[in-house]
């Protein structure tokens, strides 16, 4: 539900840190075809020329709207959504949200309401000249769902350094319909803040390139791949929820350790000086953004989650390379199938006997992994099986 335009049609750049490849027609595809995802959002559909693009697949009859919300595209239901920055009065530092409109017609609404209040509305995760509280207001008024983006990173996050301690210090609660974990989180660890407990928890992928699709996604109980349905299972109505998260172990995240931010060297908890190079500049790591927060008084969620699956993508697969890759692809089907339901034999038949031994003990949990941190992912260990399940 997380995934970037890097590039339009036209090939001018939509997000400037995004794969040129990240164009609308190869996110479709990929999505559907190489991921198996069967709802997927866009977060960059408030940029004129994506809009553009959509509306014109719609008059050529390739791209449906759903009476429920959302587009049909070749089976595949896109939410178009948009991610934007706020940085009002209110705010320590610079936050991302994700809001997500049920038609073309509410998020044309939502790019000409944005276009004046934003330096240049073509562009992804622009900065918003306005007040948090003015844009969860607008969004509501479209019908439209209103996400704080990876709340516990380090950099434009909600917690990381948005807000000093609550995030009613910059946003309604009233009017927020989840949030989104991101990288070197889960459930476990974002269910020890108390004020989280009325939100559904998201896993995205945030994905800057074709491969990062599905890095992350969540696992939903639908009647039918709608925006309204997609809306009860954040709500928890009428059956429809979130049946599990799959992510990252947090430990692979870029963002689980405080590091020092010259050599990124881990930071010592109380020390003033990192130990290898003396800089006394640190980026605070996910797991202590979270333990502070949660020595302010707050108090664990006694809320019922749904399961979170530590899910290993096979691009970290040690020894698993772009072409054996797309040989398993081409053999079992899509990521999904790899992942979840291939078989040993299957997999032997592709790639050597220590690989298909990595996937299936990815798929059970029984990798260890080397901690990742400063914008630097972990790594999984090769040969290394870890006692814990996922």
């Amino acid at each position: 539900m997380h995934i970037h335009i890097g590039a339009s049609r036209t090939g001018k750049a939509i997000k400037i840190t995004g794969s040129r490849s990240l164009t609308l027609r190869n996110i479709l595809r990929v999505a559907k075809h190489v991921k198996g995802m069967d709802i997927i959002g866009i977060i960059d559909c408030h940029s004129p020329e994506v809009l553009q693009e959509l509306k014109e697949l719609k008059h050529d009859g390739y791209l449906q709207e759903l009476e429920d919300g959302g587009l049909s595209i070749d089976g595949l239901t896109l939410i178009p959504g948009a991610e934007i920055e706020i940085n009002d009065e209110h705010c320590k530092g610079p936050i991302h949200v994700l809001v997500y409109m049920p038609s073309l017609a509410a998020m044309e609404n939502l790019s000409g309401w944005l276009t004046p209040r934003m330096k240049n509305i073509h562009l992804s995760s622009q900065r918003m000249y306005g007040s948090a509280r003015e844009l969860q207001e607008f969004v509501k008024d479209l019908g439209g769902l209103f996400i704080p983006a990876h709340i516990f990173t380090p950099f434009k996050s909600l917690y990381g350094k948005g807000v000093a301690f609550s995030l009613t210090e910059i946003l309604d609660p009233a009017m927020i319909d989840g949030v989104e974990l991101g990288l070197s989180s889960n459930t476990e660890m974002a269910s020890r803040l108390e004020e989280l407990s009325p939100f559904a928890f998201l896993t995205n992928s945030d994905a800057h390139s074709l491969e990062k699709i599905a890095r992350e996604y969540q696992m939903l109980s639908l009647k039918e791949p709608t925006f309204k349905e997609f809306k009860m299972a954040l709500q928890e109505k009428n059956g429809r929820e979130i049946i599990a998260n799959y992510g990252l172990n947090p430990y692979l995240g870029k963002y689980y350790n405080s590091v020092c931010e010259a050599c990124l060297k881990v930071y010592l908890p109380n020390s003033e000086n990192c130990v290898k190079c003396g800089s006394r500049k640190f980026i605070k790591g996910v797991n202590d953004r979270i333990n502070e927060l949660q020595g302010t008084g707050t108090t664990k969620s006694k809320r019922n989650r749904p399961p979170y699956i530590h899910q290993i993508p096979l691009e970290f697969i040690p020894g698993l390379g772009p072409k054996s890759l797309v040989k398993m692809r081409e053999a079992i089907g899509t990521d999904m199938d790899i992942i979840h339901s291939s078989t040993e034999d299957q997999l032997k038949e592709i790639v050597k006997p220590a690989i298909a031994e990595q996937i299936l003990s990815a798929r059970d949990g029984n990798l260890s992994v080397q901690i990742g941190g400063g914008g630097a992912y972990g790594k999984v260990m090769v040969n290394h099986p870890s006692k814990s399940k996922k």
